[in-house]
């Protein structure tokens, strides 16, 4: 199995996802090979880029491991939460300035202030903070676009967080899931029901909530833009995205030439 983080890894920060990185991914999926995007985005976030890839029915990871669904036709396999109340509070005593943002599976965002625009997408409602409070969620999202990720570091570290799993993304952003919920928690469900294991599945990432995904999979493979915490947990640093480092490291399995070869073998077997 083939699991895939989404931005900075199949698409740049402005969504685009280059025509090399698409082709590679489409011979992954004509080897027979299952393929997850496995990605902090929302669902509905998280569709576009399935259908952009042509991916077949089957399981995608989202919300980084809180939310696990099947496409198409959608369906929710599985959906964690947690009482955010505490957190909330904790943010906001350390960072009263902070942004903060629920998930709405399958819809959007409620938030108790307004998101840069292009972080958040789909139906966005403005809420207080008691009652972004008073209901369990699969997440919480800290932005301060005004802080960096450096800031956002401290802060997690700040906070004495427990009970849930942390991550801090690639600016000054802060993902909050359930305790012991990650994109290597929802993988391994996933692959057992393949019949897989962690040692069959090749992961490539490039943030700091791929840690557990790149160190859990048999193979993981950090993309060259990733900071030097991701890199130390990948079994294999591939080229930077500009390069289409993807690309490389899938082609590198399931190239033109290794594909040509399974279409001969497979033609002496049937003769």
């Amino acid at each position: 199995m083939v699991a895939l983080d989404i931005d900075g890894t199949l698409v740049d920060h402005e969504g685009v996802l280059p025509n090399e990185v698409r082709r590679s991914v489409r011979r992954v999926t004509a080897a027979g090979v299952p393929v997850v995007l496995t990605t902090g985005r929302s669902w509905h976030a998280t569709r576009p880029v399935f259908e952009q890839l042509g991916l077949p029915n089957g399981p995608v990871v989202a919300s980084n491991g809180a939310v696990t669904v099947d496409f198409p036709p959608f369906e929710v396999r599985q959906v964690v939460t947690f009482n955010p109340a505490d957190v909330i509070s904790r943010v906001l005593r350390e960072h009263p300035s902070a942004a903060i943002a629920a998930e709405v599976v399958g819809q959007g965002y409620r938030v108790t202030k307004q998101f840069p625009d292009g972080d958040l997408t789909g139906h966005i409602e403005e809420v207080s903070v008691d009652d972004l409070a008073g209901t369990d969620v699969t997440r919480i999202v800290v932005r301060d676009p005004e802080s960096s990720d450096v800031e956002f570091i401290d802060l997690a570290q700040r906070l004495g967080l427990h009970g849930v799993s942390y991550s801090v993304g690639w600016s000054a952003w802060l993902d909050i899931a359930p305790a012991g919920v990650n994109k290597a928690s929802a993988l391994a469900g996933v692959v057992a029901e393949l019949g897989c294991t962690a040692a069959d599945v090749l992961a490539i990432g490039d943030g700091r909530n791929d840690v557990e995904m790149l160190t859990w999979a048999g193979r993981g493979v950090a993309v060259g833009d990733a900071c030097a915490e991701v890199q130390a947990a990948a079994d294999h640093v591939t080229a930077t995205f500009a390069e289409h480092g993807t690309a490389v490291e899938l082609d590198r399995w399931f190239g033109a030439r290794r594909a040509s070869r399974r279409v001969s073998a497979l033609s002496t077997l049937a003769s």
